[in-house]
């Protein structure tokens, strides 16, 4: 794995919330070319992969657990959570894309602290999401009612 850019942004403490609050700025690290991003503007969306530098390793961190500590919810396994303490710490999100500058992109939604290490950034096509109804656990709509 590479670092190939950095999240600027003013999110300095892991949270789980308001994440539409926060623009970011993905910098290109220096041996990233800019060219990189030609193109990048066509599209309003892109995933981004990083790592969660911060989060525990799963293990030392449990396989299971009630998403957030919420015992109203059930106790899953960490492959049924998106929380950021997993095996690898790697983490996806898709986020808006509000503009491409020359050595950066600025977006909104990204759930990423400032200094974090970009992996990778893919644009959303219409046809890459699911194709066809989603199913989702009843307690994970409810932990997203704030997220962003």
């Amino acid at each position: 794995m590479r670092t190939i850019a950095f999240v600027r942004n003013e999110r300095r403490e892991m949270s789980d919330d308001n994440w539409d609050d926060f623009v970011s700025t993905i910098e290109l690290a220096d041996d990233v070319p800019s060219a990189a991003l030609r193109g990048l503007d066509e599209f309003s969306h892109v995933e981004i992969v990083f790592f969660a530098s911060l989060a525990q390793n799963v293990p030392p961190g449990p396989w299971h657990r009630h998403p957030r500590g919420n015992t109203a919810w059930p106790d899953v396994g960490i492959f049924a959570q998106r929380n950021k303490d997993r095996p690898n710490r790697l983490m996806l999100s898709i986020v808006a894309l509000e503009r491409v500058d020359k050595r950066s992109l600025v977006v909104r939604g990204l759930d990423a602290i400032n200094d974090t290490q970009v992996l990778d950034i893919k644009p959303v096509y219409s046809w890459s999401g699911p194709r066809s109804e989603l199913r989702v656990a009843k307690w994970s709509e409810e932990l997203g009612e704030n997220y962003f």
